[in-house]
């Protein structure tokens, strides 16, 4: 695995444990968390591609 999938990685679990705590007891900034899923999930899917870049 990757740097980059494992960063994606961790950064959706933090995401998702960050949600969970927030439906438990709100706090500021927890709409951040969905941001962590969201970037986590595109990082991960980046990490896992093994096509080249495309050169014009």
């Amino acid at each position: 695995m990757n740097t980059v999938s494992g960063t994606g990685l961790v950064l959706s679990a933090g995401g998702v444990a960050g949600y969970l705590v927030g439906l438990a007891a709100p706090f500021p900034g927890r709409a951040f968390s969905l941001t962590a899923v969201m970037v986590g999930v595109t990082l991960f899917a980046v990490g896992r591609s093994d096509a080249p870049e495309a050169t014009a």
